[in-house]
C-alpha cells in the first residue's frame, strides 16, 4: 500500500545530505541524467544553509560525485521572476568556489544544475527542460568541436561538457501520469508518494525512510513548522495576487472615469458605469483640474 512521505525539498535539506541516505539522492540523479551516479561527499558553502530562518522556501545542496563533477540541487516553492539569474548565479559560484588559487583552469569542474519549482518558470509546455552550451558558426553553421589533444588532455568528448549544464523541473505542469522512471521521480516530488508498482531507483528507499513516522520528534516537529511556513508563503502570494488585481480593476476604473470627465459626462453617470462613488468620482476630477 502506497503511503505518504515527507516533501523531498524538507528531506534534501535534512536528511538526505547524511551518507546512509545517499541511496536516495543518487538514485534521483541517476534517472534524470541516465547514468549511474555515485555521490561521493556533500560539500558545504554559503549557498548551503542549515538554519530554517535563512533561504526557508529555497533548498539548495551541492555534491561532488564520483566523476569529480559538481551536482547542484536547487528547490523553490514560490515564484521567483529573476530565478534564470538565480540559476547563472549559482552555478558560478559553485564552479569558482571549486578552484583553487593557482589551479589550472582545466581543472575546473563539471557543474550540473538541478532546478526544482513548483510554479511555471518561463513559458513552455514540458515540466522537464535541460539546457548546455554549444557554438555554432555563424556562417558554416558548424558546430565547434574538441580537438583531439583537447579530448585527450581533459577527458571530455564535447565542448559542451566543459561548460555548466542546467536541468529544470516544473513540478506543477507535470499531469500525475507516469510514464518513465524520471516521471515517477517527479510524482513522487509534486506528491510526496511512491505507488507500489514504481520502479525507479531510489524510490523504495525514499519510502523506508523518508516515512514521517519514522522521524525523530525533534524533526517532527521541525517538519510541521516547514508545512505551516509552506501554508503561510502560500497564502501570502495569494494576498499579493488578489492586491494586485485589485489595484488593476482600480486603474481600469479611473481611466474609464478619466475619459468620461474629459468627454463632460456627469458623476452619476460615470458612478453607474465605474461602480467608484461621487466622492472617488469628485476627488478624480479635481486630480485632473490641477493637470
Amino acid at each position: 500500500m502506497s503511503k505518504k512521505l515527507i516533501r523531498f525539498d524538507w528531506a534534501v535539506k535534512k536528511l538526505l545530505r547524511n551518507k546512509a541516505n545517499f541511496v536516495i539522492l543518487e538514485g534521483f540523479l541517476s534517472e534524470l541524467l541516465f547514468d549511474d551516479i555515485r555521490i561521493e561527499k556533500i560539500l558545504e558553502s554559503e549557498s548551503n544553509q542549515e538554519t530554517e530562518d535563512d533561504k526557508f522556501n529555497r533548498v539548495d545542496i551541492l555534491t561532488q560525485n564520483s566523476k569529480n563533477e559538481l551536482i547542484i540541487i536547487e528547490i523553490q516553492n514560490t515564484f521567483e521572476i529573476d530565478f534564470f539569474h538565480r540559476m547563472a548565479f549559482g552555478a558560478s559560484k559553485a564552479l569558482t568556489e571549486n578552484l583553487s588559487l593557482g589551479q589550472a583552469y582545466s581543472e575546473i569542474k563539471k557543474v550540473i544544475s538541478i532546478n526544482i519549482v513548483y510554479f511555471d518558470l518561463g513559458q513552455g509546455q514540458d515540466y522537464v527542460y535541460k539546457g548546455s552550451t554549444n557554438f555554432y558558426g555563424l556562417h558554416q553553421k558548424d558546430t565547434l568541436t574538441l580537438s583531439d589533444k583537447q579530448k585527450t588532455a581533459f577527458s571530455k568528448e564535447k565542448v559542451s561538457d566543459i561548460f555548466p549544464e542546467f536541468y529544470i523541473i516544473k513540478v506543477n505542469k507535470f499531469n500525475d501520469t507516469a510514464k518513465d522512471n524520471l516521471d515517477e521521480w517527479v510524482y513522487f516530488i509534486k506528491n510526496s508518494e511512491v505507488k507500489d508498482e514504481f520502479t525507479a531507483k531510489g524510490l523504495r528507499e525514499a519510502g523506508e525512510i523518508l516515512d514521517y513516522m519514522r522521524l525523530a520528534q525533534d524533526d517532527q516537529f521541525s517538519y510541521n513548522r516547514y508545512l505551516d511556513y509552506l501554508h503561510y508563503k502560500a497564502s501570502e502570494m495569494l494576498s499579493l495576487q488578489a492586491e494586485a488585481e485589485d489595484r488593476v480593476r482600480q486603474d481600469e476604473k479611473t481611466g474609464i472615469a478619466e475619459n468620461a470627465i474629459i468627454k463632460r459626462a456627469d458623476d452619476q453617470f460615470i458612478a453607474d458605469i465605474t461602480g467608484l462613488t461621487l466622492e472617488q468620482i469628485k476627488e478624480i476630477r479635481g486630480q485632473l483640474a490641477k493637470k
